[in-house]
This record gives C-alpha cells, structure tokens and sequence, in this order.
C-alpha cells in the first residue's frame, strides 16, 4: 500500500481512510522535520532563558498565572497527561484511534507546536506499528480541544495507560516493549502540544463524512429502485426543471437519478399512469440535493481542519514569537459536524417514507401488503417498516445540535465551549442508522420490483443500467421472499453490502462514477 507522506499541509480524507481503515504506512516529510526542529529550538531558548510563556513556564487554564520553575518544567507536562486522562465510556474503535493519532501528527508537523522530534517520530511509529492506545470515547468538551481523550493517546507513550496490540490490551509500557517502540520523557510544551487540539472530532467527524459521501450515493440508488417500483414518474427529473432553480446538489441529484434509471421500462412519464408522483419521488432532487449541497460544504471545512495548526501556545520560528491564540477551539468544527448528522439524517427521513410506500397497499399503486403474498399468514415486510421508523426516530434525538450548548470550565478562565466531540460522536451514529434504513429500502425495493415484475411480464426484469446492477447484487446474495422467513440476516447481509462498498462498486461499473 503507498506510504502517506504527513507533511502537515495535505492530508487528504482518503489519505485519512487509507491510514485508518487499510493500515497505510506513514512517514514524514523533511522539510517538515525541519520546521519541527526550527520551533523546538524556540522553546528551548525561551526555557534557558526563564521566560513566561502559557503552558511552558506557567500552569494551565485557571493556573495560567501560577509561575513554574525552570526544574519543575518537565514534571509539568507529565502531570497535565496524567491529570487529564479521565475519559469516559467504551474505547474507540481502532480505525478512529488510528486517525487521532494521523491528524496530531500531522498538526506536529507544521512545526508550530514546539514538540521535539523524537515525539513526532513516536507518534508515526505507533502508527506503522500498529499499536493503539486505548482511548474513551467521552469526556472531551471540545474546548481547550479534546483535552481528556488525546491525554490517554499520551499515556502509552510515556509507558503508562493501556494500548492495543496485536489485538490484545496491555499496560503500555508493555505494549510499547512488544511493539518495539521506546517510552520516551516528555520535555517543556510537549504535553500540552500533544493534547492541545481537535484531533479527536475532526477524527471522529473525518471518517463520518467519509463513509457519508457513500450513504449518499446508495440513498440515490435506493431511491432510483423505489423509483421502479412504484412506477415513478421521469418527468419530474428532466434537467430543465432543476436548471430553473439551480441549486448544485439538486442539479447532481437529477442527473445522477437519470443515469441511474437510464433504458428502464418500469418507470412513467407524466399523465401516463398518474399526474403526479408523492414528493418523496418528485421531489427527490430537491431533498438528496440539499444533503449533497451540505456534505460538499462540510468536505471543505474536515480538509482545512485537518490541515490546521489547532495548538496553544502557537510558536513562529521566524518572528521568534509565542502566541497564547485559541486555535483549540472546536467551534468551528461543532457547527459542522451538527449540521453533517442533520444532512446524514434526512436521507433516512426520506427513506423510511419510500418504505412505507412501498410496504402499505393503500399507498403502492397495487403492490400485495407488506410485499408478501398470502398476506395475513405472512406478515412479509411489516416490522421492517416499525424498525426504519425506530431508527428515524432515534436520529431526530440525536440530530439535535450538541453545539448549542455550553458549560464553562477550569474556574471560568474557559468560559464557553463547543461540544463538538458530542457532535461527532452522535453525527457517526446517525450515520450507523441510516446505513441500516437504506439497506432496508433496497431490500423492500427489490422485491416490490419482482412483484411488480410479476403482474407485468413485458416489463420483467427491464430495469435502467445502474438499478439493474444494484438489484442483481442484492438478488446475488438475497434471493426472492416467497413466504414468511427470519428477516434479520438478510437485512443484514444487505447492510454488509454497502458497509464493504460492493454495491456502490457494482453500479458504478455499469453506469460510471456517481459524482456530486
């Protein structure tokens, strides 16, 4: 796999998901390297000299007043990992452990932090090797960055805490001895220049936005089968209409669902079988346009965050300055990863409508009850539509702005914050729900579709190019629901077809690239 090089400017997100998810290797930059040593160089000067600067030579938040000695400066940034490491709740998994430790280093990088470089070298040898520490995943409130959590990514290094390892927990200077990693000794502003940041949302929040461009793409395929299945009208779709309102997603949008639909004989033009179409058909431009309009906006805002100096105090080599700023802010980063859950969660909204579309007779232009015959003692489809409502349901809670809420800290010197690890933390969740809704509207899609197939054997099987790959995959897995079965597997083995990407990669390779 190609090595990642972390040069603290170009950290792309699929860089990001190659490190995360597929273990790519990992090396620094020399240039990088360079300004690493250039800003520690700074702060060695500025010890030797016993000059006052936050987070060096004097205390933390409240104690930013508080003096510290030139003997006492080292014992300083061990105690603030120590101290800080209280989180809460389960461990992260691996592949968002593994991005908060990509995006530090690659803030370290930018060598405006100060971190020595055997520090840096630690954290990309952790990487490389595969060790993990174990990080709980509550406890950050995104201001003075993700203070609690990345001080248990700390912990291992100075040989304490616990690590991963080869899938096994142990203590980590243990883990650290079996990875063949050396424990090191934090010196002056390393501590707060490892922990100082928003590494742990922007993690978080990075692989969300990742794995929601996909959910994207699949709620557009769900939408264009259901489209077949209900006989959805063309008409609605046809580029002069979006261009008269032309908002970008709802332009991609119509495009995409065209091509998606491109030579089927199970959809209708306008007045054919019906005037109108309900708007979660007709409108589908429109609703997936604004979730596409939001994602491309918070893409733009991960790719800078990602590549941002988010320390405190920043140092620069080149006017020999130490600035107390409040680049740690998670505000910036709150407000997007809120708005990312609400965009993820109106593809479900949607969704679960389209089921109950398809799965209530009085509303699916002919379709047998609940997509089953023998109705009555076969219930078919029913709870599937009661589970996605659940789900929906559940993503309307956690849907609610983390970011609207603040309580101050450290005695008031922190005296408002951005919550934005809750943001993050519940926008993948939402994400998790939806993937599970929109597996079930694919699956409740192919077989309204084979139904329908049945009643019209002329337009049997006729689907457009790309709905045609996406049933062909769930039917390669899936087969047909003649009677009553247990449901759960299927659902999930539906799941698992978009959780591993195979049905995006089916589509695609008939119709080409789904772009927005």
């Amino acid at each position: 796999m190609q090595t990642v090089i972390i040069t603290g400017e170009t950290l792309t997100l699929d860089e990001l998901a190659a490190v995360c998810r597929f273990h790519a290797p990992v090396e620094l930059d020399k240039e990088a390297m360079e300004r690493i040593r250039a800003s520690r160089k700074i702060i060695d000067d500025f010890v030797e000299r016993e000059e006052v600067v936050y987070g060096v030579t004097t205390g933390f938040g409240k104690f930013s007043d508080v003096v510290i000695s030139k003997e006492d400066c080292v014992q300083l940034q061990k105690n603030v990992i120590m101290t800080h490491a209280v989180g809460a709740g389960e461990a992260f998994p691996t592949e968002v452990v593994r991005g908060i430790i990509l995006l530090r280093l690659n803030n370290l990088a930018k060598g405006f932090s100060g971190a020595r470089p055997e520090t840096v070298e630690t954290l990309a040898a952790m990487l490389n090797k595969h060790l993990h520490p174990v990080i709980p995943q509550k406890g950050s409130l995104g201001a003075s960055g993700d203070l609690a959590p990345l001080s248990h990514m700390v912990l291992p290094m100075m040989g304490m805490g616990l690590a991963e390892y080869e899938g096994h927990i142990y203590p980590g200077r243990e883990a650290m001895e079996k990875a063949g990693i050396p424990v090191i000794d934090l010196h002056e502003k390393e501590g707060i220049a490892l922990i100082n940041g928003t590494q742990v949302m922007t993690a978080v929040g990075a692989l969300t936005v990742y794995d929601a461009i996909r959910l994207i793409k699949y709620g557009d395929i769900a939408a264009a089968l259901t489209f077949e299945a209900l006989n959805g009208i063309t008409t609605a779709l046809k580029p002069q209409v979006h261009l008269t309102r032309p908002h970008k997603g709802q332009i991609d949008t119509a495009r995409i669902l065209n091509e998606l639909l491109e030579g089927s004989k199970m959809t209708t033009e306008q007045g054919e079988l019906r005037v109108q179409d309900p708007y979660t058909l007709r409108c589908l431009p429109q609703i997936h346009g604004a979730s596409k309009n939001a994602l491309n906006y918070i893409m733009e805002q991960i790719e800078v965050e990602m590549n941002s100096v988010t320390d405190n105090p920043i140092i620069f080599p080149q006017t020999q300055e130490v600035i107390s700023g409040g680049n740690f802010h998670g505000q910036p980063m709150a407000l997007t990863f809120d708005f990312l859950g609400i965009a993820v969660a109106e593809l479900a909204d949607v969704a679960e409508r389209r089921i109950e579309r398809l799965v209530n007779p009085a509303l699916n232009y002919g379709l047998p009850a609940f997509l089953v015959e023998g109705g009555g003692l076969n219930s078919g489809y029913m709870i599937v539509q009661y589970c996605a409502a659940a789900l929906v349901s559940e993503n309307k809670i956690l849907a609610h702005p983390a970011c609207v809420d603040s309580i101050p800290s450290s005695a008031n010197q922190e005296d408002h914050v951005s919550m934005g690890t809750i943001s993050a933390r519940t926008a993948r969740d939402i994400a998790d729900n939806v993937r599970r809704v929109l597996a079930m509207e694919i699956l409740c899609a192919c077989q309204a579709i084979d139904l329908r197939s049945r009643s019209d054997a002329g337009k049997k099987g006729v689907l457009g190019k790309g709905t045609k790959a996406a049933y062909d995959t769930v039917r390669s897995k899936i087969p047909f629901y003649d009677k009553d079965r247990e449901l759960y597997p299927e659902i999930n083995a539906c799941e698992e077809l978009l959780a591993d990407d195979s049905l995006i990669e089916a589509v695609e390779t008939a119709c080409g690239p789904i772009t927005f």
